[in-house]
């Protein structure tokens, strides 16, 4: 399985240097009793988990409405959906440059629009048609980005791609069995408490705290995710460390800009922290998607 969408922040390189750091009881039984992911975003560390371990339990939560719709609406009707984004990928490559460029802000502002009288809280068939239309934005728009204003809407721009790849129906069909046995919770990071027990394995992907002042993609939620905010993770870190749970915790390094920058490693003092390479895909300055490190952060 792969991720379904494109995701700033994604972790689909990092997979096996989170797998080498899994706890060791979990690496010998290939067993996870239970599964959290606070900040689930594009999902690949579940998926991979999910491919390559058996997981009792999961749940998923991530502050982006959105997202979660696309999530349960792969949980509940991901046939309807496959047939959706084939309407959509047929409607566009029929058409030439300009008129997909057309084609991607009408669909853009029926986005937009569907959420001002969107129910959100109860599941219902227009999410099925909202999850398509945010499929094929992130497939067409640029980057890849997922970016909220103030107002709530999504305002990226068109992408220009010359042969975007819209979906995978198998890769559905294996999302949607995954998710079976799931609980998609949409909400704050601290909605996971209630469901950590002691034999529970915690992965934490935040928002990354950006890497400069021109690199925010924090913007998954109109709210953003700021400094504050990582301070408000850390401590519930230390709270579920409290609970006996295995915890892991990823997010950019920013040693990579200043060296004297010891912002997480004073949050997370007394924690395993790691720096690892890795590379930086989403910038619009291409010569600045070079080598970086990012941060694993343990408690075991």
């Amino acid at each position: 399985m792969r991720p379904f969408l494109k995701w700033a922040g994604g972790k689909s390189q990092l997979l096996k240097a989170f797998e080498a750091r899994l706890p060791e009881p979990i690496k010998e039984s290939k067993y996870i009793p239970r599964y959290l992911e606070p900040f689930v975003g594009g999902g690949a560390m579940f998926f991979y988990l999910k491919t390559h371990y058996q997981i009792e339990q999961a749940y998923l939560f991530d502050i982006n409405p959105d997202l979660i719709i696309c999530y349960k609406v792969l949980q509940k009707n991901h046939q309807e959906l496959i047939t959706i984004l084939a309407e959509l990928a047929s409607t566009f490559m029929a058409k030439d440059q300009d008129d997909r460029k057309s084609f991607y802000y009408q669909i853009r502002d029926r986005f937009n629009q569907q959420r001002m009288n969107l129910d959100f809280l109860n599941y219902n068939n227009t999410w099925i048609e909202r999850a398509g239309y945010l499929i094929f934005l992130n497939k067409t728009c640029y980057n890849g980005l997922f970016r909220l204003n103030q107002k709530g809407e999504f305002n990226v721009p068109y992408g220009h791609h010359k042969k975007p790849r819209f979906y995978d129906a198998d890769n559905l069909k294996k999302i949607n069995k995954a998710l079976q046995n799931t609980e998609l919770i949409c909400g704050d990071f601290t909605e996971a408490e209630k469901f950590v027990t002691k034999q529970s394995f915690v992965y934490f992907d935040p928002p990354y705290r950006p890497l400069s002042s021109t690199a925010n993609f924090t913007t998954y939620s109109r709210y953003g995710f700021s400094d504050f905010d990582q301070k408000r993770l850390a401590a519930f870190y230390k709270k579920l460390d409290r609970k006996g749970a295995y915890l892991m915790l990823s997010n950019s390094d920013p040693k990579n800009e200043n060296v004297d920058d010891d912002f997480f490693d004073s949050l997370y003092q007394g924690y395993k922290i790691e720096r690892i390479p890795a590379r930086r895909y989403i910038n619009r300055d291409a010569s600045k998607r070079g080598a970086i490190n990012e941060l694993i952060i343990r408690n075991y």
